[in-house]
């Protein structure tokens, strides 16, 4: 496993060497700043008109609440997916280094992205009891060295005074989802969660954490799992819609 801690002190050290630079093209930035003002420009913020329920953009012009066909053809488990960012050219990128790159310093970046999704209207001024990470297999998280998700609720957690839990488990080793269409995508996540032992949720406003939202799938079948043990209420955040 990746010592999160041991690569900050790394970090710290490598700015007294060297100035900060922008994470996508290079050139110099301001301290703890990740981004140029040119490359920051670039990345896509997701605003309305999108689908209430996960947050799928629509291009057209509608100015009344709706949900994309995605969501309307099936029961999603969470009341909202609200994600700040589309996950395209520069934002795919930075996630992409951040989960198979072994650059965890990102997570402060992407932690940023995610804080700016609690400022969309279906979350803003809720309060929720705890917040919980998307989980991975043990295996992959072995392979990969830490969870995205769980660094990221880290985040979320200090910025909202909220604790968070690793309520859930991932039970079963699934195929990766990316070359799943959605109906696939559901079946190959069935049963993959479970609630840890001795865990409660009962009568919990939970907000589930993870770095990307794709089809829902994913975070349909925690909040799912969630609800079935009792959950209030249920909504999720991202940092980036694909």
């Amino acid at each position: 496993m990746i010592n999160v801690a041991k690569l900050n002190d790394v970090a710290a050290l490598a700015s007294l060497v060297y100035p900060p630079a922008c994470v996508a093209c290079a050139s110099t930035v301001e301290p703890n700043e990740y981004l140029c003002d040119a490359c920051d420009d670039k990345i896509t913020r997701i605003v309305p008109p999108f689908c209430a329920r996960c947050s799928e953009p629509f291009e057209g012009a509608i100015d009344q609440e709706f949900r994309c066909a995605n969501c309307a053809q099936r029961e999603m488990n969470f009341e909202a997916a609200v994600a700040a960012y589309r996950s395209r050219g520069i934002v795919r990128r930075i996630l992409l280094d951040f989960k198979y790159g072994r650059q965890v310093h990102l997570r402060h970046l992407i932690g940023r992205w995610l804080c700016a999704a609690l400022n969309d209207d279906r979350l803003r001024g809720k309060t929720f009891d705890v917040i919980v990470p998307v989980p991975l297999h043990p295996a992959r998280e072995r392979q990969r060295g830490f969870n995205q998700a769980h660094l990221l609720a880290e985040i979320l957690s200090a910025h909202m005074s909220t604790k968070h839990m690793s309520i859930l488990q991932r039970v079963r080793y699934t195929t990766t989802q990316t070359a799943f269409d959605r109906t696939e995508r559901m079946e190959n996540l069935h049963n993959a969660f479970r609630l840890r032992p001795r865990a409660d949720v009962q009568g919990l406003r939970v907000l589930l954490v993870d770095d990307v939202l794709t089809t829902g799938s994913t975070l349909s079948e925690c909040a799912r799992v969630l609800k079935e043990a009792g959950a209030q209420s249920i909504f999720a955040a991202t940092a980036a819609r694909a």
